[in-house]
């Protein structure tokens, strides 16, 4: 008999395994986040995952809490095998934990124990690490300190973005989860207790942590920018008008005045302590992002040219 699963999951990140479990299972429902408002214009926006789901023809939640009334009701009418958790976004109580016969099983992008928590992409990036991953875990009242089933590396590429990267991720996780879904299931694989040492936790993002620091390092600055791709976006205060900063590559040299515009080889740059962020993709207040060399060639008045 094929397993029955529900599936929780909102990003993108999550697409590619349900997509995976649609060919192999029975999933009978998804539950997502609400829709929320996006854009400049604020439209109500659904869930990339409730999108996706509604397209395949299943039901879908999307309770502002796991507590509201009605969910437990709903996952006991689905009556699964297993629930799989991807980027779902909420934390689960001990009455949905004891819902499942073979629990709930997570794909989580980093190789716990390490980078714990909400934004292990964003935080691989930000701490230099050279290598990430995917983990196949058991969801506990912990937060991703689960038993773990599976799991595999994968290396940041130079120069890669959160977005990229979790694009990539999202794929391998989606693989790993088949393989090793079919043998948990089947009492092949176990689970391996997660060790706390050298555990670390990656917290909610939040728009104000996107700020640019002028006195920090250009590769620390380098991160961020890499870090906050495609959400929230670096950004800088240049005279009281904001730039969000898409893309950048770094020239090391002498110190120089922290913050100050420069032209650089025919492209916007800005100071920072130990070199120039040279600006390749920016954006405007009420602009289309545009290729940095694009901006200048439209305003040359922007900053001291340097070679």
């Amino acid at each position: 008999m094929v397993a029955r699963v529900v599936f929780f999951g909102s990003p993108e990140f999550a697409i590619p395994s349900l997509s995976k479990l649609l060919h192999s299972y029975n999933v009978v429902g998804v539950v997502s986040q609400p829709d929320r408002p996006s854009g400049r214009g604020k439209i109500l926006t659904a869930p990339p995952v409730k999108e996706y789901a509604l397209s395949q023809g299943l039901p879908v939640l999307q309770p502002e809490k796991l507590r509201e009334p009605g969910v437990v009701e709903k996952l006991l009418e689905w009556d699964a095998d297993v629930y799989v958790v991807a980027a779902f976004g909420q934390i689960f109580r001990k009455t949905i934990l004891a819902l499942p016969r073979y629990g709930l099983i997570n794909v989580h992008a980093s190789l716990l124990p390490r980078w714990r928590g909400a934004s292990p992409v964003q935080a691989a990036i930000l701490n230099g690490d050279e290598v990430t991953g995917v983990t196949i875990m058991r969801i506990d009242e912990g937060i991703d300190t689960g038993d773990m089933l599976n799991q595999k590396e994968v290396r940041i590429l130079e120069g890669e973005t959160a977005g990229e990267l979790a694009t990539r991720l999202a794929d391998v996780g989606a693989e790993l989860l088949l393989t090793t879904l079919l043998g948990y299931l089947n009492g092949e694989v176990s689970c391996i207790p997660q060790p706390n040492d050298g555990a670390t936790y990656a917290g909610m993002i939040k728009k104000e942590d996107a700020w640019l620091d002028f006195q920090q390092s250009l590769e620390i600055n380098l991160r961020k920018i890499r870090a906050y791709s495609p959400w929230p976006v670096a950004r800088v205060d240049l005279s009281g008008t904001v730039i969000q900063i898409h893309r950048a590559h770094g020239v090391p040299g002498e110190k120089k005045q922290p913050g100050y515009p420069y032209i650089c080889n025919g492209s916007p740059a800005i100071s920072v302590e130990g070199g120039l962020l040279i600006l390749d993709q920016m954006q405007l207040p009420g602009k289309k992002m545009m290729e940095g060399k694009a901006y200048l060639a439209g305003n040359p008045g922007w900053g001291k040219k340097i070679n």
